[in-house]
């Protein structure tokens, strides 16, 4: 668990602690944040599932008003090849979000999502509970990932964005 949320804190700055940590805030299990160095505010939600071999599960979104961008952090991915580009359709519990969406191997068990900002997105995670992740031909590393108290987290992420010094 160490590992993994070192590395979504060096991926996006939320999970990090410490003087460098400029803004933050909770929703929930949600932390709101933006590191010093950092020119974007993050959400970031982190937990272990029982029902999953007690894995790992951790999940950073940040935005501007050109991207959106989704850390995906799962304890029980093997992948093989940092920079590997893999195509998955992305959706909510009850919306598909995109198609064929391009997701980038940062590291073995880390994927990020960068997106054109389209605020339909943001509407569709906002109303959600579950994100999942449907990697093409590729069903045993498809994921669901639980986020609950979405749009409460996305104000609050917004909020900061609109607030940050």
């Amino acid at each position: 668990m160490k590992r993994l949320l070192f590395t979504a804190g060096l991926l996006a700055g939320a999970l990090s602690a410490g003087p460098s940590l400029a803004q933050q805030s909770k929703v929930g299990d949600w932390t709101i944040g933006k590191r010093t160095q950092d020119t974007h505010c993050n959400a970031s939600r982190g937990y272990k599932d029982k029902e999953d071999e007690n894995r790992d599960y951790v999940i950073v979104v940040t935005y501007s008003d050109k991207a959106i961008v989704i850390v995906m952090i799962y304890g029980g991915w093997e992948w093989d090849k940092t920079g590997e580009i893999l195509r998955a359709d992305v959706g909510t519990d009850d919306a598909d979000i995109m198609k064929k969406a391009k997701w980038e191997v940062m590291d073995e068990t880390t994927v990020r999502g960068i997106f054109e900002y389209d605020q339909s997105i943001m509407d569709r995670l906002s109303k959600a509970k579950r994100l999942t992740l449907d990697f093409e031909d590729d069903e045993d590393d498809s994921i669901e990932m639980q986020i609950p108290r979405a749009g409460e987290a996305l104000a609050a992420l917004k909020f900061c964005e609109e607030n940050r010094k």
